[in-house]
């Protein structure tokens, strides 16, 4: 039987794929002191991911608003570590199905001469 996933890992685990900026800032809004900071700010994202149609606003705004609310409220952490261990696996597996990067199979000799300004 698989291990039942954890909110904290799959938390873990997706902050770790986020760009630099972008884990940063999740890291420092998981802290427990970014409560009074965490609550509003997901408010505002699931009420305006149910503007999704709008063209700033996005569904992909609820999602991101229920995880910043799991954080205080657990009750919803159940459904959402789901939902995160589906897309951790699902991403990891739409990677892997795409194959490297033009830029991971070029050798390292061959970056550099693609870098020096050529198209």
């Amino acid at each position: 039987m698989a291990q039942k996933p954890d909110f904290e890992e799959e938390l873990d685990r997706l902050q770790r794929r986020l760009p630099v900026r972008a884990a940063r800032m999740v890291h420092s809004v998981r802290q427990p002191s970014a409560v009074r900071i965490r609550a509003p700010v997901a408010g505002l994202l699931v009420v305006g991911g149910l503007f999704g149609f709008l063209p700033i606003l996005g569904f992909w705004m609820v999602p991101l608003g229920l995880a910043l609310l799991a954080l205080d409220l657990p009750f919803l952490r159940p459904p959402l570590v789901c939902m995160l261990a589906w897309l951790n696996r699902s991403r990891g597996q739409a990677k892997t199905a795409a194959g490297p990067t033009p830029q991971a199979s070029l050798s390292q000799g061959e970056r550099g001469t693609r870098t020096g300004g050529e198209l």
